[in-house]
C-alpha cells in the first residue's frame, strides 16, 4: 500500500434531485451532525446528572457561487421564499478525485431553502458577487 494522502476540498460537485442543471459552487458547508441530550438530574445524587441522548440535528447546508440571474435554482430559491411554494428536493454532494470520479458522497435528503443573500456590492472592489442559499434537510447519509 502507498502512501495516503488525504482527498484536496477544492474539487467537488452538488446535484441537485429535481432541478435541472449543472451547479457549480465556490463553498459548500454546514455537513454537520450532533446529537442532543437530555440532562436529568438523579435524586440524591448532587455530583453529575444523568446525560441520555434524544436525536440527531443536522445544520444548515450553505451554499456559495458567483451570482447567476436567471437559473433554475434561483428560480427554485424565489418561489419558495416569495411564494411559500416549497419544493423539498434531494442533493448530492460529491468530493472528487483527479479523475472526477467520487471518492465519497453525502446525500442530503428533504432540503429546501430558507435563506438566499446576496454579498455587498462595493464600488471600491473588483470581486465578483456571491450569491449564498441556506437549505434545510432532515439528514444526510454518506456513501
Amino acid at each position: 500500500m502507498g502512501k495516503y494522502y488525504p482527498p484536496l476540498g477544492f474539487h467537488f460537485m452538488v446535484e441537485f434531485g429535481n432541478i435541472p442543471g449543472e451547479y457549480q459552487f465556490q463553498s459548500v458547508s454546514g455537513l454537520s451532525a450532533e446529537l442532543e441530550i437530555e440532562e436529568i438530574p438523579e435524586g440524591g445524587e448532587n455530583r453529575f446528572k444523568h446525560k441520555l441522548p434524544v436525536r440527531s440535528r443536522y445544520q444548515k447546508l450553505i451554499l456559495k457561487r458567483g451570482l447567476i440571474a436567471d437559473s433554475a435554482l434561483a428560480k427554485w430559491c424565489r418561489e419558495a421564499l416569495d411564494d411559500l411554494n416549497i419544493k423539498p428536493t434531494n442533493i448530492t454532494i460529491s468530493l472528487l478525485n483527479e479523475k472526477h470520479e467520487p471518492l465519497t458522497s453525502w446525500n442530503v435528503v428533504h432540503a429546501y431553502p430558507v435563506k438566499w443573500s446576496v454579498a455587498d456590492f462595493n464600488a471600491e472592489e473588483s470581486r465578483i458577487v456571491i450569491e449564498s442559499l441556506e437549505l434545510v434537510y432532515n439528514y444526510f447519509n454518506i456513501q
